[in-house]
């Protein structure tokens, strides 16, 4: 059944499909749709759940950490500033390898205060040991949720994640949904049945002391266990996508990148407006072409690497930026380049920061760039205006 509503909306009921027994919630703007709406879920008996509102991000966490080490299916969502405050627990979670099911409403962080869109604030937990997957649309969103529980609960990987959906722009645009059969989700998303969780007739200890005798083995292991989540992600994509009817490609998804020269990565909803671009562009005879980026952690590098064997040229778009250096998703693009023969010339573009539009004419542009082999500075800033830094710089 198709029905039009709000992405949050969707997010919720995806929620519901995957039958959490905890749902830890605090919330924060633009995130709040989703957790109101679970709680009407739960309130009306739609969805039988442990619905705890806590006193903040840091404490949602915690529940639900607390929650998964007994066995439990847990859920959260958050953004912005509540992520930012989640750090401490976030590499807690990862550590424990409990998996856990996250909503990121991606938001700008302060300061200055801004609550638009951009991405800073889940790449700047890249390094916490989750897994993090950005999607395109409210489709994609919704199904990835469904997806996540069976990722991030493979006894092969056992590690959290989060489903990255753009603040506003996704979570509260409307948009027809095709609303899961909740049979085939059952069949699909079995109970989580784990092995290791805290249980008084087996007794197990979770986030132990570790000390430099024993530290960088546990580090290794969620390591690799990222490493091998790359065909786990992929597993369970095509299995969705038998099962549903929807495959919405594995690590990343090429976008009219046969015989293309000219190539931009991207992640998140821009990428619909990228591909209405590359369209034009060929209308045009440039043969450009598009990747869209679904992991970030796990890194495909060797999916990219194979992507863009003939490119002449590749751009990468960043709606971050890792400050004294340049965009985050430039640096891993650059470092995974470099380890080819024939390495195609990188032109990295930071935009969109604090939730500025992106048009066609911008991605025209870095084409234009690309094609020019304009010389530009580590990453970029394509969309700069001027007037306000004279201002600004007085």
């Amino acid at each position: 059944m198709i029905d039009i509503m709000e992405g949050s909306h969707a997010i919720a009921l995806a929620v519901k499909a995957a039958r959490p027994n905890v749902v830890a919630a605090y919330p924060i703007t633009p995130q709040t749709h989703i957790v109101e709406d679970i709680s009407q879920l739960i309130a009306d008996g739609d969805l039988e759940a442990e619905y705890v509102k806590v006193e903040s991000e840091h404490s949602a966490m915690s529940v639900c950490i607390g929650a998964s080490a007994t066995g439990a299916r847990t859920y959260t969502a958050t953004t912005s500033q509540g992520l930012a405050l989640m750090h401490e627990v976030l590499f807690n979670a990862a550590g424990m390898r409990l998996p856990i099911v996250m909503t990121v409403a991606n938001r700008a962080l302060s300061a200055p205060l801004n609550i638009w869109n951009d991405h800073q604030d889940s790449i700047a937990e890249r390094d916490s040991g989750w897994i993090q997957i950005y999607v395109e649309d409210n489709t994609e969103a919704s199904d990835l949720t469904i997806q996540a529980y069976k990722i991030a609960e493979d006894r092969r990987i056992q590690v959290p994640i989060m489903v990255c959906m753009d603040g506003y722009t996704l979570t509260h645009t409307y948009e027809p949904i095709e609303l899961l059969d909740q049979d085939l989700v059952d069949d699909f998303l079995p109970p989580y049945a784990p092995t290791d969780y805290l249980n008084v007739d087996d007794p197990k200890t979770f986030g132990m002391f570790a000390d430099p005798n024993y530290y960088t083995e546990f580090r290794y292991q969620n390591h690799r266990a990222l490493e091998a989540a790359k065909t786990v992600i992929a597993e369970v994509s095509r299995e969705f996508g038998e099962v549903f009817g929807r495959d919405h490609g594995g690590l990343i998804e090429e976008y009219r990148c046969d015989g293309a020269e000219y190539v931009l990565i991207a992640m998140g909803s821009v990428v619909g407006t990228l591909k209405d671009t590359i369209d034009d562009l060929r209308d045009a005879g440039i043969p450009a072409g598009a990747i869209k980026l679904r992991s970030y952690r796990p890194f495909p590098g060797e999916d990219i690497r194979s992507a863009l064997t003939d490119v002449e040229a590749v751009g990468i778009l960043d709606k971050n930026i890792s400050l004294g250096f340049g965009g985050a998703l430039s640096a891993d693009v650059k470092s995974t380049l470099y380890r080819t023969n024939s390495t195609p010339e990188v032109f990295s573009f930071v935009a969109g920061l604090g939730g500025r539009d992106i048009p066609k004419g911008m991605f025209v542009k870095m084409f234009d760039w690309m094609r020019e082999d304009k010389k530009i500075s580590t990453s970029e800033f394509i969309d700069l205006r001027t007037e306000i830094l004279e201002f600004q710089e007085g």
